[in-house]
């Protein structure tokens, strides 16, 4: 019976769609997955009324809700909204006191808005500034990934991930990070599970681990 499933909503990284949890398998007499997807953000909205517009498509009550990267910052901000069963953020930060010092350095001298944004067609750019420097060599398999390239979006998502006004980690939350994670770096974050040579890309290549680990943290199973 559907009733008796725990509803899982996966939250895609900035610019990315739902294609990178397509190998992320829960059992299905237990979770139902949902995917959302990346909406173009409205002129001069902020993060806070996005989630709450986010929240429209939560469709059960007390839902698992899932983030990767800037993802994980979103699902945060849409379970001060609605009663959620858990968050669980992977390769993300739960507070601005985890973004590494470039982004920090990018709040307050605004060097983020001069990134060339504009050029959202070049794929070797924007997996650059979506998921790091080491995946260049690999465009052909993240352009699939990659698909939100509009540039207003990426402008917002980028200038709300520095400015982000959580000071705090919210309680509770589940936390994965990979140590090699170079676009936010774990020696910045604390209490979170490590996941060894994890990078900010193992929600793609990392899947198995996540399979067989998500069931029990999200039934709080050890």
């Amino acid at each position: 019976m559907d009733s008796n499933l725990i509803h899982v909503y996966c939250m895609p990284g900035m610019a990315a769609n739902p294609s990178i949890f397509e190998n992320i398998k829960l059992p299905g007499d237990k979770f139902k997955l949902h995917y959302l997807e990346w909406e173009i953000p409205k002129k001069n909205e902020t993060i806070e009324a996005y989630a709450e517009r986010m929240t429209q498509y939560i469709t059960h009550e007390n839902p698992v809700l899932i983030g990767v990267s800037f993802g994980g910052i979103l699902v945060q901000e849409m379970g001060k909204i609605i009663p959620v069963k858990k968050i669980i953020i992977i390769s993300s930060v739960k507070c601005n006191r985890e973004l590494p010092k470039r982004m920090i350095f990018a709040k307050y001298t605004k060097a983020h808005r001069l990134l060339p944004t504009g050029l959202v067609n070049n794929m070797e750019l924007l997996a650059k500034y979506a998921f790091g420097d080491t995946v260049v060599k690999r465009l052909n398999l993240y352009e699939k990934y990659l698909s939100v390239r509009d540039k207003h979006y990426l402008n917002w998502s980028i200038d709300n991930i520095v400015n982000w006004k959580q000071a705090a980690p919210i309680p509770n939350t589940i936390h994965i990070q990979g140590d090699k994670d170079a676009v936010f770096p774990c020696s910045y974050i604390k209490n979170c599970i490590k996941i060894k040579n994890g990078t900010h890309i193992m929600i793609i290549n990392k899947f198995k681990w996540f399979n067989d680990n998500l069931p029990k943290l999200i039934l709080n199973e050890k």
